[in-house]
């Protein structure tokens, strides 16, 4: 597996469609924020505003609809850090994404609105992740995104109501997504693994212990790496089509 950006000759508009706010921190953080400081345009769409992210036990007095504001607040937050231009929410309700046909006519709008050359989104196959059983949200917004984008988004046949609201056909030359176990790609993101985790720490209502969190991070180095020269990455499946 290599790195695939050294062919981006010119600045890259790069979507990121994820979930949850968090998501695209945790996923694919240190790669968001190396391509930022590569000059890259980066900007996030949030399915949902991750609303029912608490516990009541520790958080007595927390609503879904203060948490979903708090979270805006905190996504907006680690974006700066990141280096993302701008954040867009669709506020759907957490946990209930399903990746039915009007939530890809809504992502296929995206594609076309935005008109990314690249698409950052999460592997629909990825059952399990390193903390369990992987959150059925991410799943969901995966499979939408890659539904949208094949065989929808460059094609006028598909929901040609969007024509008639301006949206004309697009298709991304890469589509990267992360939280994957068939990956096919890896970025070395050792440069900006401290940019990663100071946008992660933002989501304060996410995070329990900030210190179990950082040595959990620091625990994912690489095989080759020495306490003198840690070296961190994340992995990809990319798919081309440029």
């Amino acid at each position: 597996m290599t790195e695939q950006t050294d062919h981006w000759e010119t600045s890259q508009k790069i979507l990121v469609i994820l979930a949850h706010p968090d998501d695209p921190e945790f996923f694919c953080g240190g790669t968001l924020a190396k391509w930022a400081r590569a000059g890259h345009q980066i900007t996030y769409v949030l399915l949902t505003c991750g609303d029912k992210g608490f516990n009541i036990a520790t958080h007595p007095d927390m609503t879904p609809e203060k948490l979903c504001g708090l979270r805006h607040i905190e996504q907006n937050n680690a974006a700066k850090i990141i280096g993302a231009s701008s954040v867009h929410f669709l506020d759907l309700p957490d946990g209930y994404l399903v990746p039915d046909l009007t939530l890809r006519r809504d992502v296929v709008r995206l594609i076309r609105e935005h008109k990314p050359d690249i698409l950052v989104t999460c592997d629909p196959q990825n059952l399990f992740a390193l903390y369990g059983i992987n959150h059925p949200d991410h799943r969901a917004c995966g499979q939408v995104v890659l539904d949208a984008v094949f065989p929808a988004a460059d094609n006028i046949a598909y929901f040609p109501e969007l024509l008639e609201e301006g949206y004309q056909p697009h298709m991304p030359k890469e589509v990267w997504c992360a939280l994957t176990n068939q990956p096919n790609t890896t970025i070395d993101i050792s440069d900006t693994w401290d940019v990663k985790i100071k946008a992660v720490l933002e989501h304060t209502t996410q995070v329990q212990d900030m210190d179990k969190l950082i040595e959990r991070f620091k625990s994912r180095r690489t095989e080759d790496s020495t306490d003198e020269n840690p070296r961190y990455e994340e992995k990809f499946r990319v798919v081309n089509y440029g």
